[in-house]
């Protein structure tokens, strides 16, 4: 029988410092809409559930979770400010206050956000990345380099496509230098430097703690993109809906791959999620060589998990519902990842 939960649903009730437009799905009357949609759906499970925003006061936050006294808090905060890791944060702390969250746990979070230490890891435990990544923290640091061209080039410190953009593709030193530029003028950060991969792209979703289960493939689709723009998941792509790049990109799911080949995603995917401390769901972006070899873009620990989307979508194909979704992943919180311990704390000042 299952058993009913008080489900405490947290998210960022801060708004960005720049005006949002109203084309960007991913502004925070998106969020907002989203998150009360999301409550519904648990709701409807069984659930009670009490929103929890944070803004600005993390005491208050932390009374007012102290007083709810949640079994298990369904982590959606998500960072607005560039490069921030304040969502690292906020998981170590519901986890030392001794509430189970969903998700992957602030190192993982804090991994997968600082991009070139992720890469590196996984580099580290054998698995393939894309080569020739690279930490830039200076414009000058590029000429040090031999460079095999194209190359991408990202904001080291970032996610859901942010920096990413129709100059981030790169065929020549100067461009690289001028991307460079850009990235530590405007978003106050290193950049992370790549050869750029031209085959297929895959999002690979997982779901479950102990046991992962790989859902069916999700592959990109930029066959219908004007061929002067890069075949690139960037935030136009990602979230403005009047682009070019996002009515052009589409996605296949589940996609058509052999075999062989499709063995191996799913262990890749598996392994970069458990390098980095993934749990509970997530996502593992994989694109294919000019060799048609694989290699692991970005493993994302907490990905988007509105309806019909990205991991709901890959669920969907495998015969998870929505909610039966929401529910794995809040039995995934109750089960706990190995090696997590409650840390005693002192109490929230009242």
């Amino acid at each position: 029988m299952r058993r009913h939960l008080h489900v405490v649903l947290i998210y960022n009730a801060c708004r960005g410092a720049a005006p949002e437009m109203p084309e960007d799905n991913g502004s925070t009357d998106e969020l907002r809409k989203f998150v009360r949609h999301l409550a519904r759906v648990i709701r409807r499970l069984g659930h009670r559930v009490t929103l929890l925003p944070l803004a600005n006061d993390l005491m208050k936050f932390q009374r007012r979770l102290t007083r709810l006294r949640p079994d298990v808090v369904f982590n959606q905060y998500d960072d607005v400010v560039h490069g921030a890791l304040y969502e690292m944060r906020v998981a170590a702390l519901v986890r030392m206050m001794g509430f189970p969250m969903t998700g992957s746990s602030a190192l993982a979070l804090g991994l997968c956000r600082y991009k070139y230490m992720a890469i590196s890891l996984l580099q580290g435990a054998g698995l393939p990345v894309p080569p020739d990544s690279r930490m830039i923290e200076r414009i000058g640091d590029v000429d040090r380099h031999h460079w095999k061209f194209p190359a991408i080039v990202h904001p080291a410190q970032e996610h859901a496509g942010i920096g990413l953009g129709r100059e981030s593709v790169v065929h020549s030193a100067r461009a690289m230098r001028d991307q460079v530029r850009t990235i530590l003028r405007e978003y106050r950060q290193a950049a992370l430097v790549q050869r750029f991969l031209p085959g297929r792209e895959f999002n690979i979703g997982l779901l479950g703690g102990q046991r992962v289960r790989v859902l069916p493939f999700a592959e990109v689709n930029y066959t219908k993109l004007p061929p002067e723009l890069p075949p690139i998941m960037s935030y136009a792509a990602k979230w403005l809906t009047n682009s070019v790049e996002f009515k052009k990109t589409s996605v296949i799911c589940p996609s058509a791959v052999e075999p062989k080949l499709a063995r191996r995603i799913s262990r890749l995917a598996i392994d970069a999620f458990r390098a980095v401390g993934g749990w509970g769901y997530g996502r593992v972006d994989i694109r294919l060589d000019e060799n048609q070899q694989p290699h692991v873009l970005e493993v994302n620990c907490n990905p988007c998990v509105e309806e019909g989307v990205a991991l709901a979508r890959s669920a969907l194909a495998a015969g998870i519902s929505y909610p039966r979704m929401l529910q794995m992943i809040l039995e995934a919180a109750l089960e706990r990842p190995p090696f997590d311990v409650d840390v005693p704390m002192l109490p929230a000042l009242r």
